[in-house]
């Protein structure tokens, strides 16, 4: 059973568990690395020529949302204004992808020592020494990168929220202008992507159990780790004698051991002291 789930979670040791941890990266980095969204905001002036009630704006990856701006009438001539999002969250974004990619290429790494270098592999404890060392950095660096990228995720949400990004708009502080959102942006594939980093932390995690077996470590911390045994001395029985000078009936409590030599029966009733004091006839003859 634990040779089993160590070819499920074992990075190194099994095939399946790299083409996990390769498929689960994929998803995290892309999911994230790939992302483009919009949310579309509308400006009704009193000036219904003055109005724009389509105001598209774009953010993409890496969330450098103070660079990102659009045009918004100020209801006042036909006159626009060019407001900036708040906020920079590349950082984070950054992070939790560089995390991925690296992940992703041990993994690959893996996969091919699992398929050409398997048997050095196993000659020794280095490999997996060394293995158990990157699995760790590898689940604390998830651990790490998954809780920024969540934190950062509910930020660029903040940031994006038309109703808020409303409130940057001059214009909609007067009350004959009516600012209200068109479309909200869709953060699906961003939710995802956080979701793949937590499950990428608990498969390293997982790992690191299996991987400890192989490095010896274990069996040096018990004291059940016996480089050689001697070989014990044979029995005393088998050394001195064998089996010809030991009788397994001959014990003082063993079976019946009839004396022929001491006693005997007779016609005359009772027992006698032996077969040789009954004498014994010559003839037929005589005994008539």
């Amino acid at each position: 059973m634990d040779e089993h789930l160590s070819r499920i979670f074992h990075p190194i040791g099994s095939g399946p568990q790299c083409r996990e941890g390769v498929i689960f990266a994929i998803f995290a980095f892309s999911t994230c690395g790939s992302y483009s969204g919009m949310f579309k905001m509308s400006v009704e002036c009193k000036n219904r020529t003055e109005s724009d009630l389509g105001i598209e704006v774009e953010f993409e990856y890496p969330f450098r949302l103070h660079q990102v701006y659009f045009d918004s009438p100020t209801c006042k001539g036909g006159h626009k204004e060019r407001l900036f999002l708040v906020g920079d969250y590349s950082s984070s974004a950054e992070f939790f992808v560089t995390i991925a990619v690296f992940s992703f290429l041990y993994s690959m790494a893996a996969l091919s020592a699992y398929c050409f270098v398997l048997e050095k592999y196993r000659e020794n404890c280095k490999g997996a020494q060394i293995d158990f060392v990157v699995s760790a950095v590898f689940a604390f660096m998830w651990l790490v990168c998954s809780c920024a990228w969540a934190k950062g995720l509910s930020d660029v949400k903040t940031a994006t929220d038309p109703e808020r990004v409303i409130t940057l708009i001059t214009a909609c502080d007067e009350e004959e202008t009516r600012c209200h959102e068109v479309h909200e942006p869709k953060v699906s594939g961003l939710n995802t992507s956080v979701a793949f980093g937590f499950i990428n932390l608990i498969l390293w995690i997982g790992n690191l159990w299996f991987v400890f077996k192989e490095t010896g470590w274990m069996a040096a911390i018990s004291g059940t780790y016996v480089p050689s045994q001697e070989k014990q001395p044979a029995p005393d029985a088998f050394a001195q004698g064998g089996y010809a000078q030991q009788d397994p009936y001959a014990g003082s409590q063993g079976g019946y051991q009839p004396e022929y030599g001491q006693q005997g029966y007779n016609e005359e009733g009772g027992y006698s002291q032996g077969y040789e004091q009954q004498p014994q006839p010559t003839s037929f003859a005589n005994q008539m």
